[in-house]
């Protein structure tokens, strides 16, 4: 389980290394191109229900912890259907429990599908 550290807080969001790594990749490029978005998810079980949203945004300090040393191999249709989530104006929506889902806005679409058959 990786963990993305966001401002300045201590606490991290712990998100599955394969996921973290495509979140990663997606926030460098948009980032770098002063492209802010939000992220949200729902809270995992054992955590108090809701969901939390961060604005992604070029001055907001970023860390991203790897629970693995290997790199994840990268997913690029998945990657796409991240960014026009993340370009939409519900943002980037993923979905902690089943370890990479995401769901982008225009249609509803279970990304654990496409991670599971890239691994």
């Amino acid at each position: 389980m990786g963990q993305l550290f966001y401002g300045n807080a201590s606490e991290s969001i712990e998100i599955p290394d394969r996921l973290l790594a495509h979140i990663k990749v997606l926030a460098a490029t948009k980032l770098r191109r002063s492209e802010s978005f939000t992220l949200t998810w729902k809270h995992p079980a054992g955590e108090a229900s809701g969901r939390s949203t961060i604005w992604l945004q070029p001055s907001i300090p970023l860390r991203f912890v790897f629970d693995s040393a290997e790199s994840e191999k990268l997913d690029s249709a998945l990657l796409t259907e991240m960014a026009k989530s993340a370009s939409s104006s519900a943002g980037l929506v993923v979905d902690l429990e089943h370890t990479a889902a995401v769901t982008p806005v225009a249609a509803p679409v279970r990304a654990t599908r496409t991670l599971a058959a890239a691994a």
